[in-house]
């Protein structure tokens, strides 16, 4: 009997140590946590519009081209090559053969359609992805590794849109095996990392794919050194970022606080990571429906009274460049030529609110309106430091006689319901992306984020044309011509082009990001000491 125990307990022994061998090697290699600074609404693609979720999933899934991150040029991805005809109406995609999907599904034109007829359908509920794709209209399956898209209308930044997380390529088996809701925690792709699990509120987890040869040419083969786990977990509080990394709760880290970022900058064990992310500053939208602000005296008096430079001392610290047009300066097509236009002049600034008929009738140090202290309401959302630039431009307004009431809005929901009633001065609120075929969505009349309420027929004009526009000197000169106009009418008041400040701990090396400065290239990273 005791010797039969013995054995049992041999053979139980035996089947522990297999298991954590087995736990172990599912585990083994290196790992790294990864913090994210914000806890999006969902972490879909198709469906939801953060830039945060493109973190993680940049690298769970591949897009039919890529941006070469260096040079910005568009490169072969899932689609070995393209073509596109004389009149900008059909796109024809060569795709690369003997690719398959996490789970095993072959990567073939028919997955390409399944995607794209997901990301359309209006019950998928997509809030970025359908609309980066523009006038797309349907597609054509010339064989199992060729499709052709069809759109309504030349639509020139289908490339750029298709560079996008937003377009990744999902495998069909998973979107028809799980819904809408479902699939978020699912998630099955092509890329250099499988999805593992999604936890809300808590952690994203992403493993190696072993058998991963087929990325883009800027991806580099994984070695001995090269990550192959990766946590992400939710580090909300802007306080505990740097002391995640100096703690070692966290090897990479990104959006840290400026004078964070400043301390760090000397660690010997920490690399500071500052990217310059294209697309639209951090602004503020001027409401031109509304008084005071549907003078446009009163909109060039407000962006001369605010001290750009001051704001970017105080707070964020000369990391970011001061911002003097709709769009930043590392993005496509930016006229230079407005860099000091409404540079700070306070003088002009209470010149123009006179030529307004404002005037301090109580001397009270307010100008008055309609017998009453004249105030703006400004709507802040509570990221990328709003608060407090919002409080300093409430300062420095003040010494022009202007008072400004701050309206906080908890959540980028909240802010959309308070922007839809209308009434508001101004609205703190942007945008990224290498293309600035978003500039469309926020200054053309129909635009679904129109929330200067402009409508200027030439603006309209000069947008639609630099969309339909193949050539990329033609469409620099509409897209120049777009924000002058923008800047001459004073429908925003940019602030600093966003500069995400990303450190890392010594341990990790080759951490790059990719041509829209949010998503890192996970796969080219390694780690010593892991």
């Amino acid at each position: 009997m005791l010797e039969k125990a013995l054995r049992i307990l041999v053979v139980l022994l035996a089947l522990m140590v297999s298991a954590c061998a087995s736990v172990n090697e599912a585990q083994s290699g290196n790992r790294i946590i990864y913090g994210l600074t914000l806890q999006p609404s969902g972490f879909d693609p198709h469906i939801h519009a953060s830039s945060e979720l493109g973190i993680p999933l940049r690298s769970v899934y591949d897009t039919l081209v890529y941006r070469d991150p260096t040079t910005g040029e568009f490169v072969a991805g899932l689609a070995s090559s393209w073509t596109v005809s004389a009149d900008g109406l059909s796109y024809t995609f060569s795709l690369k053969q003997n690719v398959k999907f996490h789970d095993g599904t072959m990567f073939n034109a028919q997955a390409v359609a399944a995607n794209l007829d997901r990301i359309v359908n209006p019950e998928t509920g997509s809030q970025k992805a359908a609309a980066l794709l523009g006038t797309f209209a349907s597609y054509e399956i010339v064989d199992d590794y060729t499709i052709r898209l069809i759109l309504s209308q030349p639509y020139s930044p289908l490339l750029d849109s298709l560079s996008q997380v937003y377009l990744g390529m999902a495998s069909p088996t998973a979107l028809n095996q799980y819904s809408n809701e479902r699939y978020q925690f699912n998630q099955v792709g092509t890329g250099p990392f499988r999805f593992v699990e999604y936890v809300p509120g808590d952690r994203l987890v992403i493993r190696r794919n072993p058998d991963y040869a087929w990325g883009p040419a800027f991806y580099t083969a994984p070695t001995a050194e090269s990550v192959d786990e990766i946590e992400f977990r939710f580090f909300t509080d802007t306080a505990t970022r740097a002391l995640a990394l100096e703690g070692g709760d966290a090897q990479i880290m990104g959006e840290l606080l400026p004078i964070d970022a400043r301390a760090l900058a000397v660690s010997q064990e920490i690399e500071l990571l500052p990217v310059s992310v294209p697309g639209q500053p951090l602004q503020f939208l001027l409401n031109t429906s509304i008084a005071p602000t549907n003078d446009l005296s009163v909109r060039r008096a407000l962006i001369l009274a605010t001290n750009r430079e001051a704001i970017i001392d105080a707070v964020f610290q000369r990391f970011s460049p001061v911002a003097w047009a709709p769009i930043a300066a590392s993005t496509a097509f930016y006229n230079a030529s407005l860099a000091g236009a409404y540079d700070y002049d306070p003088g002009q600034a209470r010149s123009l609110l006179g030529t307004a008929g404002l005037v301090d009738s109580d001397n009270n140090g307010y100008l008055d309106a309609n017998g009453a202290d004249l105030t703006l309401n400004m709507l802040v959302p509570p990221w990328g430091l709003i608060p407090d630039v919002a409080q300093l431009i409430q300062d420095q307004w003040r010494e022009v006689g202007i008072r400004v009431e701050l309206e906080t809005v908890p959540t980028r929901s909240a802010l959309i319901e308070q922007v839809n009633e209308g009434a508001y001065n101004l609205v703190a609120f942007y945008d990224f992306g290498e293309d600035p075929a978003f500039l469309n969505r926020y200054f053309s009349s129909d635009g679904t984020n129109n929330w200067s309420r402009v409508a200027d027929a030439e603006l309209d004009r000069v947008l639609t044309d630099a969309l339909t526009q193949a050539d990329p000197a033609n469409r620099a000169a509409l897209y120049a011509e777009a924000q002058r106009i923008i800047m001459d009418q004073a429908l925003v008041l940019p602030i600093r082009d966003y500069v995400n400040l990303n450190a890392a701990q010594s341990i990790v090396h080759n951490l790059t990001f990719d041509a829209y400065g949010w998503f890192p290239l996970l796969n080219n990273v390694t780690v010593s000491g892991g």
